[in-house]
């Protein structure tokens, strides 16, 4: 009868124990597919692309400084309903998040943009173009010291447009879209030398 309780006690304390394994894999694997759409920022379907390279794909030399410098087409798909604008910011986030392009107030009709937009500050279409980390308006493609970076193309999609002037940076862009953001979507691509 002593043995029997003993037994029993042990059995007891292995149920418990993997019933508790059980539960905190079911939340860990919660947690890890909650993120992972937090950190895509586009579950609803909202998608950016471009045709000059894949995700995490190279970018050719032509959109770079150490080619044509030009801006790669970007297009976008399934953006909120009630959208009224687009922001657009690329930065390389292997060199402290360096900024390397920022359009907003895109009109909401807009589904893409031509490869090689000019460093005008207002585009064609009403957009407005900010100032990078090289102090200039528009666009200036990667240009690493050294190895491979990454850079990264972040589309917003608004619930308004940003009451900002032509040459805003990306801390004045971030601080206007606070509260505004309806979705996001991102292309990784990446250049080295």
């Amino acid at each position: 009868m002593f043995f029997r309780q003993i037994w029993w006690i042990k059995m007891r304390k292995f149920q418990i124990l993997g019933l508790s394994v059980l539960v905190l894999v079911i939340f860990v694997s919660g947690c890890t597919s909650q993120n992972t759409n937090q950190n895509t920022g586009n579950s609803s379907g909202f998608q950016i692309k471009s045709s000059a390279f894949m995700q995490d794909g190279e970018i050719p030399q032509k959109y770079t400084a150490n080619g044509e410098n030009i801006s790669p087409s970007l297009s976008w798909t399934s953006a909120p309903s009630d959208t009224k604008s687009f922001t657009i910011i690329c930065e390389d986030p292997d060199a402290s998040s360096f900024t390397h392009w920022v359009v907003f107030n895109i009109p909401n009709n807009t589904t893409q943009l031509a490869e090689g937009i000019t460093n005008q500050g207002t585009l064609d279409n009403g957009a407005k173009q900010g100032t990078n980390d090289f102090n200039k308006i528009g666009y200036s493609g990667p240009a690493p010291p050294s190895g491979t970076h990454r850079y990264i193309f972040t589309i917003y999609a608004l619930d308004s447009e940003l009451n900002l002037g032509v040459g805003a940076t990306k801390s004045q862009v971030n601080s206007a879209m606070n509260g505004h953001v309806l979705d996001k979507a991102q292309i990784t691509g990446k250049y080295g030398v």
